[in-house]
């Protein structure tokens, strides 16, 4: 049994990004600038943009925090993306999601320029994804992807079964894994709460990836032997043992499930610090696709 270690994963393309900016800078270009809207004070949004901010600095990125109360009106932060779309030094920006209730988050997905749209979100990214043209990938699915793809795991013919259909993993996975490519190639299953025979669907995938947000969802009975096991899981639970309170809990029982397995992703330390790394390689490619 194999670890997808994705923090090491993640150290290894913050070097590799670090070099591009370091000829960037020696040949006189622009350094990548990267900025954040932070709306509230959620816990696991105010650390994930804390990791985002200090991958930056190690990466020699500029970057930018914004921060907004959660009272925030939508008005207001649909024109601070306005001016974040006009703005020629921010290269690309994200909005953290998820946001207040009174905000509409697809109508702040669509207002951000899809140039700088470094999450991946915007439909005409989307749209690019689905008919395999150059764009901005989704970070978390493209952070999967890389991290497959680093590890040599072969998905060519293999069944993949995909649990959870949201528009910001489950969806795009699919896409990506199920098209002519390497890694690619896979028979795509995308199962939902309405799947009425999971468990059937999850002893016959080569490989699994769990995205409903469950805590300890996926158990050994639902994994054979050899499987490939993603956990895209982050659910704080709380822990008394704890300095915090509180600890990260993926989708899958892992202790369980791991002996199973040919690979399988920890939480944390597995698809999180991809998804970051895929955030910066965005960002490098939004500066780059500006001298296109």
């Amino acid at each position: 049994m194999t670890i997808l270690d994705g923090k090491a994963t993640a150290a290894i393309i913050r070097e590799e990004l670090k070099e591009a900016v370091l000829k960037r800078k020696s040949d006189g270009k622009k350094i990548p600038h990267l900025a954040a809207v932070l709306v509230g004070n959620d816990g696991g949004s105010v650390s994930y943009v804390t990791a985002k901010v200090k991958a930056c600095e190690e990466i020699g990125f500029e970057s930018t925090l914004i921060r907004y109360d959660e009272t925030v009106s939508e008005e207001i932060l649909l024109q601070k993306v306005a001016n974040l779309n006009q703005d020629n030094s921010i290269d690309g920006f994200i909005v953290q999601l998820p946001l207040p209730k009174h905000i509409d988050e697809l109508k702040i997905i669509q207002a951000i320029d899809p140039k700088k749209d470094v999450d991946g979100f915007h439909p005409q990214n989307i749209g690019k994804m689905v008919l395999n043209l150059p764009g901005l990938l989704p970070a978390t699915p493209a952070g999967i992807i890389e991290l497959i793809r680093r590890n040599e795991i072969e998905t060519e013919g293999k069944n993949c079964l995909i649990i959870g259909r949201s528009n910001i993993v489950g969806t795009p996975l699919s896409i990506l894994l199920g098209r002519n490519g390497k890694p690619g190639n896979c028979t795509v299953t995308l199962a939902h709460s309405k799947t009425s025979n999971l468990k059937t669907l999850s002893l016959e995938a080569d490989i699994i990836i769990a995205a409903i947000g469950k805590p300890n969802f996926i158990k050994a009975n639902m994994v054979k032997d050899g499987a490939v096991v993603i956990d895209v899981g982050t659910t704080r639970v709380e822990d008394a043992s704890r300095a915090r309170g509180w600890r990260l809990v993926g989708d899958v029982k892992f202790d369980e499930v791991a002996p199973k397995c040919s690979y399988i992703s920890p939480v944390p330390g597995g698809v999180g610090p991809m998804t970051i790394a895929s955030l910066m390689i965005n960002t490098l490619k939004a500066i780059e696709n500006k001298s296109k």
